[in-house]
């Protein structure tokens, strides 16, 4: 278990700074995971998802409404970020609820990157979503009834396994929850490999699970978010010394996806890493004085943000969206209660964020969800306001932002970092 004097520690050493640190790139001396993309906002007409990206923001509601309720159990309620509130449990309206034994149809491109990973001895493996914000290792259990279509773990055939006490619980938007029991056991990720790694065995699945291709998650937060209260895959791996560097980075794409462990790959990028050192230590890839500016003047300007590979759709707090989006000429809202806007199809706005060095662009494309509807000349933007309890002055970039960088992870450093693609 993490100590929480340790991170305590940490969290008075650490200095937020919007003075960017230029890195020269180090030979590639970590594990490539190459990673597959399935999922998209966008249907194949070209059209807007509207109900998948309903459950995608709900979702990500209630995955950090569950990040903050774990700090607060694990450092207490006095360690939660500033202006952070747990929010009440988001749930998927009425509208949008599964109907009889209807299936949604799950388009692809770009909503969840996964790669591979092996628990236990001997090996059992598992296709793994790879999120940067949150912080526990899951996968169903040879138990569990509900896991239709997803490989099991089976701790009574690994020698290294090992039954925990404690529990494991997510609750969705659609009142389901997932739930396990707690285990260590040794996990490999590309050819990393650490013992004693504590993971959930999932014995009972959510309905809203049941269709997506991956296992199960594998967070690659910092400790202070882990529901299990030990620290997530990456830390043993820098504390085992299986790997080199305690750095990890991603390459987000149509295609040559990865996560390179222990390092970082030099041929998917070029020209320095610019760094950033956190702004908070509570458990979140957080980097402060940000800026975004919209067809090149600022629009926003001073606050953090939460880098987070798990989530596609770019959040800001309620009022720094509505403010973004008075910004944007012929924008409309096109859901309030979630938050999302629209804006004219053939007026793609340019948007850009900085940290105090360069200005890192999102491309149209990945701006662009799709039409409002076919025919329309509305489409809807993947900037939307949402209250994640994180603060007012907070927002998350996921992989709406991350497709258009190299980004660099440091545990070392206490750091996120950004490169040209090459």
């Amino acid at each position: 278990m993490f100590c929480k004097a340790t991170l305590l520690t940490v969290a008075l050493a650490l200095l937020a700074s919007a003075t960017p640190v230029a890195r020269e790139p180090s030979p590639a001396s970590g594990i490539s995971i190459p990673l597959q993309k399935r999922g998209s906002l966008k249907n194949t007409d070209g059209t807007f998802n509207h109900e998948k990206a309903v459950r995608e923001i709900v979702k990500l509601k209630n995955k950090h409404r569950q990040n903050l309720i774990n700090i607060q159990n694990n450092l207490g309620a006095d360690a939660l970020p500033e202006g952070a509130e747990i929010q009440p449990l988001a749930t998927v309206p009425a509208a949008f609820q599964k109907r009889g034994a209807v299936k949604l149809t799950d388009q692809e491109d770009d909503l969840e990157w996964t790669g591979s990973i092996s628990i236990g001895s001997p090996a059992q493996s598992f296709t793994i979503d790879f999120d940067t914000g949150s912080s526990d290792l899951w996968v169903p259990s040879s138990s569990c009834r509900s896991c239709q279509g997803h490989k099991t773990y089976n701790p009574s055939k690994s020698s290294s396994s090992s039954k925990k006490s404690g529990s494991f619980r997510i609750s969705y938007g659609d009142g389901s929850t997932a739930s396990g029991s707690p285990y260590t056991d040794t996990v490999t990720v590309g050819g990393v490999t650490v013992t004693g790694q504590y993971l959930a065995a999932v014995t009972q699945e959510s309905s809203e699970f049941e269709q997506d291709p991956a296992d199960g998650l594998l967070g690659l937060g910092l400790p202070a978010i882990s529901q299990l209260g030990h620290n997530p895959f990456f830390n043993t791996a820098v504390q085992q010394g299986a790997v080199s560097d305690g750095v990890f980075s991603f390459k987000l794409g149509q295609s040559g996806s990865e996560l390179f462990i222990g390092g970082t790959n030099s041929d998917l990028y070029s020209g320095d890493i610019e760094s950033h050192k956190l702004s908070s230590s509570k458990g979140y890839w957080q980097i402060g004085g940000a800026k975004v500016t919209l067809n090149g003047k600022t629009a926003a300007s001073g606050f953090d943000t939460v880098i987070d590979s798990g989530s596609t759709i770019m959040t800001a707090p309620p009022d720094a969206a509505e403010a973004f989006w008075r910004q944007v000429r012929g924008s409309e809202v096109y859901d309030e209660e979630q938050g999302l806007y629209s804006f004219p199809c053939d007026s793609v706005p340019e948007v850009a964020f900085s940290w105090g060095g360069k200005s890192w662009t999102v491309s149209a494309d990945d701006f662009n969800l799709g039409q409002t509807e076919q025919g329309s000349s509305q489409c809807v933007g993947a900037l939307s306001g949402g209250n994640l309890g994180l603060g007012d002055s907070t927002w998350l970039l996921g992989d709406t932002f991350m497709k258009n960088v190299y980004t660099v992870f440091s545990v070392d450093d206490n750091s996120v970092g950004f490169a040209e693609l090459a």
